[in-house]
């Protein structure tokens, strides 16, 4: 006795030790100390830690490639995290589903029991030592025969929004699909306004020799040489803030595509991606479009039958449900009681019920959860045409914009077309003494902005497009569907 009290007191001891060190480590997770300093303790240090052994999913782009615009996009459906986020989401919900189907199956347990007891019988005036030996195996199967389509309903939620799962999905592509096709545009812009702001820079350079041949003949004066210089001055620097808005546009292609921001990524220049001409749909027709096959659109509806799914859930709670439970069991009994020998038994036993199970009051709880389940449809439906009048509004934005585009690229071609005219015409006068300073360096200014809005035309027409696509839901239509990200 006093050798069991021993270990006891050992077990108890051990015990509290572990519990005052778990403690110890509950305890130190405390909130910062005071407003005016940074949380600094052990616990972010582990974070950290882990971090930077996040594994880095980036891949590596291929610096001697020029990549199109359909490459890229198929770059980043497979390589950009957001996809893989999706997918994984998507997976999730069908395994959900997999556990809301399992409850039409019985389930099935087993189990193994052992018991060994010892004790002393007092009979006639004496005692006698009993030792009692219990194996047993036990099977238990459980299975719902009806429930007035508790099951089903949960089933049906379950489906449905595996469904909203998969239009996300597919929403996200078309996120990351435009997010690409807008960092492209921008690339491209960027590209076309350095070499615009290059060659305004060659012109202002040209003005800028002439104006110091013509002042060392004579024929000029300092002030306008000193106008030449600065004009000179002002392309330049103009040119290094767009070399600077090249690489940024740069980084943000590369990381829209999965890769690294300091990626050198090279892609087609704008004068070979070719430009549309005209619309092909009418605004009503995109709209229709937008209204039928916007993923975002078709989610929110998968939630509404989700929703109703869960009404016929809750509703099922009035009715009662019947359950079947089969218990087999092997044991096998050993015994032993003193003088006698040892003694054994061994049979099948068990046992075979039906459950019924009928919730006669529960003080309003499943009025509430219908009525909350009934208005979660009506959400779910307001929620959908909210989002309709959203679509048709952006389709219709999207439509006006391109139609914009389309009319600024052409008046873009024309100033294009006659600020270099007039440069050219003005920079000989010049030559010639006809004209001043002055005119010439108004003139190659005009022609710089000209080709800065040329450029900016072209590509604004390719991103209204592509924006338009990206609301319509066409830019998904055109992709190869996945089995994964």
């Amino acid at each position: 006795m006093r050798r069991l009290t021993k270990i006891l007191s050992s077990l108890l001891g051990a015990v509290l030790l572990v519990g005052l060190q778990c403690a110890e480590c509950v305890l130190a997770q405390n909130a910062p100390v005071a407003p005016d300093h940074p949380w600094q303790a052990p616990a972010e240090g582990r974070i950290e830690a882990d971090a930077r052994n996040i594994p880095d999913l980036r891949f590596t782009i291929d610096s001697a490639k020029t990549y199109s615009l359909p490459e890229l996009i198929d770059l980043a459906e497979t390589h950009n995290p957001d996809t893989r986020v999706a997918w994984q989401r998507a997976r999730s919900q069908a395994a959900a589903l997999g556990v809301a189907r399992s409850e039409l199956y019985p389930t099935l347990a087993a189990a193994a029991l052992s018991e060994t007891s010892r004790s002393e019988v007092f009979f006639g005036g004496q005692f006698y030592k009993q030792v009692a030996q219990d194996f047993e195996l036990a099977l238990e199967l459980n299975y719902t025969i009806f429930d007035f389509g508790a099951r089903s309903g949960r089933i049906e939620a379950r489906s449905t929004q595996l469904l909203a799962a998969n239009f996300a999905f597919n929403d996200t592509h078309r996120q990351v699909i435009y997010q690409v096709q807008t960092a492209y545009y921008r690339e491209l812009s960027a590209m076309g306004q350095e070499d615009a702001a290059r060659a305004s820079l060659a012109n202002a350079e040209a003005v800028q020799q002439a104006a110091e041949a013509r002042l060392a003949n004579g024929l000029a004066t300092l002030p306008d040489v000193l106008e030449a210089r600065s004009a000179s001055a002002e392309a330049e620097y103009d040119l290094q803030t767009i070399v600077g808005a090249e690489e940024i546009a740069r980084g943000d292609l590369a990381t829209a595509v999965g890769a690294s921001a300091t990626a050198d990524i090279r892609v087609q220049p704008l004068d070979e991606v070719p430009t549309p001409e005209s619309i092909g749909d009418t605004v009503d027709q995109a709209i229709s479009h937008a209204l039928g096959q916007r993923p975002d659109l078709l989610q929110q509806v998968a939630e509404i039958r989700s929703a109703n799914a869960k009404v016929k859930e809750a509703r099922a709670a009035y009715y009662p449900s019947l359950g079947l439970t089969v218990s087999p069991g092997v044991p096998y009994l050993y015994g032993l009681q003193e003088p006698s020998p040892w003694a054994h038994t061994g049979d099948l036993t068990g046992q075979v019920s039906l459950n019924l199970n009928w919730t006669i009051f529960d003080g309003g709880a499943r009025k509430s959860r219908l009525a909350q389940a009934e208005a979660d449809v009506h959400a779910a439906e307001a929620e959908a045409n909210a989002k309709r009048n959203q679509i048709t509004n952006e389709v219709w934005t999207a439509y006006s914009n391109l139609n914009t585009a389309f009319r600024q690229r052409l008046a873009a071609t024309a100033l294009l077309e006659s600020a270099s005219q007039s440069y050219a015409a003005a920079l000989e006068s010049y030559n010639y003494g006809v004209r001043n300073l002055l005119d010439v360096t108004a003139a190659q200014r005009t022609l710089a902005q000209a080709r800065s809005a040329d450029v900016l035309a072209r590509t604004q027409l390719l991103s209204a497009v592509a924006e338009l696509a990206f609301r319509t839901g066409d830019s998904i239509r055109a992709s190869n569907a996945r089995p994964g990200p």
